[in-house]
C-alpha cells in the first residue's frame, strides 16, 4: 500500500493530476498506520500478520 500511494504521488505530481497526489497520500497514510500497528504486535482486521 506504501509503495501504491508513492507510484501513484509521484505520477500526480509529474502529470499535474491532482487527485492522484491526493490517493497517493491517502494511500501513505494508511499503509503507514497499518506498518506501525503491525510492527508493534497489534492485529490489524483479526490477524496478527498480513502476507
Amino acid at each position: 500500500m506504501i509503495v501504491l500511494g508513492a507510484i501513484l504521488l509521484v505520477l500526480g505530481l509529474l502529470l499535474g493530476m491532482q487527485f492522484l497526489v491526493y490517493i497517493g497520500v491517502v494511500l501513505l497514510v494508511i499503509g503507514a498506520v497499518f506498518w506501525l500497528l503491525g510492527s508493534v504486535g497489534r492485529p490489524i482486521g483479526g490477524r496478527k500478520v498480513w502476507y
